[in-house]
């Protein structure tokens, strides 16, 4: 994992790249539009694994008021650089970056990657019975 590099600016995000990944290969986005995408991104808290070269291989993004809540979604690892440790590390600098902020509620939904999420801390829902959601999406397929 050492040989990547963990970027927190949006500036370095490769969109292109970023927009093909979620829209055409990401099971919970596939079909999403550039634009929504883009305005995703920029209304998020980003962040990219690069390789020595520059090549981004892995994304993410943090939803967050900043202050008590943060939702982990649109995670992300190229194909190539799966089984390193990205998930993982993108995880981790979640719960990093939470902590740095002073946030004590961090959420996020996978359907088949648990034990990625379990090693930086995230545990099922406490009290799923409180928790409720509107999901017009199309199931996922």
């Amino acid at each position: 994992m050492s040989d990547y590099r963990l970027s927190e600016d949006p500036n370095d995000l490769d969109l292109d790249r970023v927009v093909r990944w979620i829209s055409t290969d990401a099971y919970w986005a596939k079909g999403r539009t550039r634009e929504v995408v883009e305005r995703s991104f920029a209304h998020s808290v980003p962040v990219g694994l690069y390789t020595p070269d520059g090549q981004q291989v892995a994304v993410a993004r943090i939803v967050s008021d900043l202050a008590t809540f943060a939702w982990l979604c649109d995670v992300y690892v190229d194909h190539e650089h799966r089984g390193r440790g990205l998930g993982t590390m993108l995880a981790n600098w979640t719960v990093e970056w939470a902590g740095r902020h002073g946030i004590k509620r961090l959420v996020l939904a996978t359907v088949d990657a648990h034990e990625v999420y379990a090693k930086a801390g995230f545990v099922k829902v406490g009290h799923p019975e409180r928790w409720m959601e509107i999901d017009t999406r199309p199931p996922f397929g």
